[in-house]
């Protein structure tokens, strides 16, 4: 595992967690700053698999 992949994945769970957060208070810019970092934390983790498949392959 990659540190793309690590960060990816810590980064989507705390995304994860402010949206829950968001969601049990009410406050909808919380949700979508979750939302947000969510995603962009499972987008760091592919990029971190696709590497992780590139250095596989060579």
């Amino acid at each position: 595992m990659n540190k793309d992949q690590v960060k990816g994945r810590v980064t989507a769970a705390a995304g994860k967690v402010k949206e829950a957060f968001g969601r049990m208070t009410g406050n909808r810019q919380t949700r979508v700053a979750g939302i947000l970092k969510k995603d962009i934390g499972k987008t760091q983790a592919a990029y971190g698999d696709v590497k992780a498949d590139i250095k596989k392959a060579e």
